[in-house]
């Protein structure tokens, strides 16, 4: 039986879908004013890696990851740039795309935006206005008042009493708590307004991820994640607005992801110690990205370096070596091996127990390989293959990881070229020219192996 850890109760449990066989799981995906650095591609890498081994695990998926396109970030930004808010989020929104391409994100079944569910969101809070949960303040802006909901501080373990310990309500400040959460905020002059009955105005993040998830999958779902960072107080502020507003439990299973962390410190925006994706993807390859995250378990706080990306590199080179110069074939069913790596990944999804498995697997093949079984050793590498698809690794084909990218202007067809003219050197004879070319080729990364007659490449 699949099991998860639940933040809610700070353990692993059995699952338990609300429909047999169907999931439901909402995700807080990103704010678009910004490239996105690497904290966020873990949340895209860990939450893909969730959807995808649920659906190999033979669930019907409904898959929701959000987008924040309007927020105090999004406005400051956009009038930085003397732009419409509406250009800077189009286009930071076309760029996480590029980047989520690149390191093999499958996209959402659904990808919301919150400009395009106001009208939910005003709904959601009227009833909580309605039910005495939300009231409107002398600024014209609609708060949420902590105090009514008794659960408040279930998800994060906090006591309401901790909280406001040292909290001070400042001379203006408007609201009855400081605690007290804002649900639509009066809009200020030139700020972009939507109508309300409450005037003009706009959200309050926390309110988006409620009107969003609950309106595409309904008001009790199966599973909600995000980053650590997001479970309090935007997580704990969405149950409580989600509950009091529909009188019934919001999610079931609540799943958080680590920090990437840089010389101990979380790895952020608001600290200027961020990496962006697509920084990184200039010196590494986007699965050599996915390797490094994965290899950790995915509630563990993730440390960046350019070692362990280098160690990435080197271990899906081993991997894709193993599945290197083999004919196609079909993998074996329900084999032993693939029964561990289900029972790891069943176990809250255990991804560095299943690399250590695909491991096995390559260095099965590479025996089979000695003892020339190559039958074998093609049905263990489509396995190989179809248990690391489950991760979203070795779906190249292996001379094309080999082969890379372009280095220094230096193309397939220029590579190709230096070897025939390096085979005509030798067939003629002339060795010196034949090394200068192997040389030439060496000094921009280009490795040659020479075996049975013929001449294969790689980038180093």
């Amino acid at each position: 039986m699949l099991k998860i850890y639940n933040s809610l109760h700070n353990r692993k449990e059995d699952f338990i879908p609300l429909e047999a066989n169907k999931i439901r799981m909402y995700v807080c995906g990103m704010t678009v004013y910004d490239y996105c650095h690497l904290g966020h591609a873990r949340v895209m890498v860990v939450f893909d890696m969730v959807y995808r081994y649920l659906q190999a695990a033979g669930y019907q998926v409904t898959y929701v990851r959000n987008i924040t396109d309007i927020d105090d970030k999004i406005i400051k930004r956009a009038n930085e740039n003397a732009e419409p808010f509406t250009a800077l989020t189009q286009r930071f929104i076309d760029a996480m795309h590029e980047d989520e391409q690149a390191l093999g994100i499958l996209p959402p079944t659904h990808e919301p935006r919150a400009t395009e569910n106001i009208q939910e969101m005003l709904t959601m809070i009227s009833t909580l206005i309605e039910k005495g949960y939300a009231y409107v303040g002398s600024n014209r802006d609609v708060y949420y008042d902590v105090s009514k909901f008794a659960g408040y501080g279930k998800l994060s373990g906090r006591k309401l009493e901790d909280l406001r310990a040292g909290e001070r309500i400042a001379i203006d400040e408007v609201k009855d708590d400081p605690l007290d959460f804002v649900l639509w905020k009066a809009a200020k002059q030139g700020e972009p307004a939507w109508d309300s009955p409450w005037g003009l105005g706009r959200p309050g993040w926390h309110i988006e991820c409620s009107a969003m998830s609950s309106t595409l999958l309904g008001t009790h779902f199966d599973i909600h994640g995000g980053g650590h960072d997001l479970q309090f107080p935007h997580h704990e502020n969405e149950i409580a607005q989600s509950e009091a507003c529909n009188g019934h439990q919001y999610v079931n299973y609540w799943m958080h992801n680590g920090f990437i962390r840089i010389n101990d410190e979380k790895m952020s925006k608001s600290l200027n110690n961020f990496f962006t994706i697509r920084d990184v993807l200039k010196a590494y390859k986007a699965e050599e990205i996915r390797y490094f995250m994965l290899n950790s378990h995915y509630r563990s706080p993730l440390n960046y370096s350019t070692e362990q990306l280098d160690n990435a590199r080197a271990s899906l080179t081993r991997l894709y070596t193993a599945l290197r110069d083999l004919p196609v074939a079909e993998a074996s069913l329900n084999s032993e091996a693939e029964q561990r790596f289900h029972a790891v990944m069943s176990d809250d999804f255990n991804t560095p127990e299943a690399i250590a498995i695909l491991f096995e697997l390559a260095r099965e093949i590479n025996r089979l390989r000695m003892e020339h079984n190559e039958i074998a050793a093609a049905e263990t590498a489509a396995l190989l293959k179809k248990l690391a698809s489950i991760l979203g690794l070795l779906e190249r084909d292996a001379e094309s990881w080999f082969k890379g990218e372009s280095l220094d202007g230096l193309d397939d067809a220029a590579i190709e070229a230096l070897i025939q003219a390096r085979l005509t050197a030798r067939t003629n004879k002339n060795w010196a020219e034949s090394d200068r070319i192997r040389d030439e080729l060496k000094a921009k990364g280009i490795v040659l192996e020479d075996k049975a007659g013929l001449t294969t490449w790689r980038r180093a």
